[in-house]
């Protein structure tokens, strides 16, 4: 995958090494260049000086290509700028803010940006929500633990039953697009090609949801 992440403070730079290790293709926007210092010599990521916002700097960061976005500065104003743009402007599947005041919650989700908060903050948890797409988040339940995500069937999974697809407590499927129907699957429905899952998901579960999937090949990972 191909992460930015804007803000080098103690978090960001310990989420971009934590996922620069794990093989993404890291990519850390800050303004002050001494900030880099925080990476450590095994970061394999690339760095850019500017402003987290500003389009010419995003560009340089090839936000276009980004498969996901973590606005990680020190103001919940500038990471609901950045997580707009990337969200609105440039359709990046997955975006994560830092949030400081949780009363400015409700505005995040309806901009369809996942948030963590100083309660609930962790670079493995962080790097979770990030790294399972190709999943596409329809939406976010309360602090961000559950999600369901939308994707359609690979391959591997065509002719096999939604049991095949469930860890109870983790992973459920709970919606099935197939041709102009939708349906409430039960344990014994068979995936079929062009099938649009919809999927409840404990994100902690994501890399089981992934390999069940057949999406650990994936070049993206």
């Amino acid at each position: 995958m191909k992460i930015i992440i804007v803000g080098c403070g103690r978090n960001g730079s310990g989420l971009a090494e934590a996922l620069s290790k794990s093989g993404h293709a890291v990519t850390v926007i800050d303004s002050n260049p001494a900030a880099f210092a925080e990476l450590g010599k095994d970061f394999k990521g690339k760095t850019v000086q500017g402003v987290g916002f500003d389009r010419d700097v995003l560009k340089k960061a090839e936000i276009e290509r980004a498969d996901a976005v973590a606005a990680f500065t020190s103001s919940d104003e500038s990471n609901a700028v950045i997580a707009r743009i990337a969200r609105e402007i440039y359709h990046v599947p997955k975006v994560v803010a830092r949030l400081y005041d949780r009363r400015k919650a409700e505005i995040y989700k309806r901009l369809g940006v996942q948030t963590l908060s100083s309660t609930t903050w962790g670079i493995k948890r962080a790097a979770d929500i990030l790294s399972y797409s190709p999943l596409n988040s329809v939406f976010s339940f309360g602090d961000g633990d559950v999600e369901l995500v939308r994707i359609e069937v690979p391959s591997p999974v065509a002719g096999r039953k939604v049991n095949d697809l469930t860890i109870l407590g983790d992973v459920h499927v709970v919606a099935i697009e197939r041709g102009n129907k939708t349906i409430l699957p039960t344990g014994g429905t068979a995936f079929q090609r062009g099938d649009m899952l919809y999927i409840a998901l404990n994100i902690a579960a994501g890399g089981q949801l992934k390999k069940m999937l057949g999406l650990n090949g994936w070049e993206g990972m």
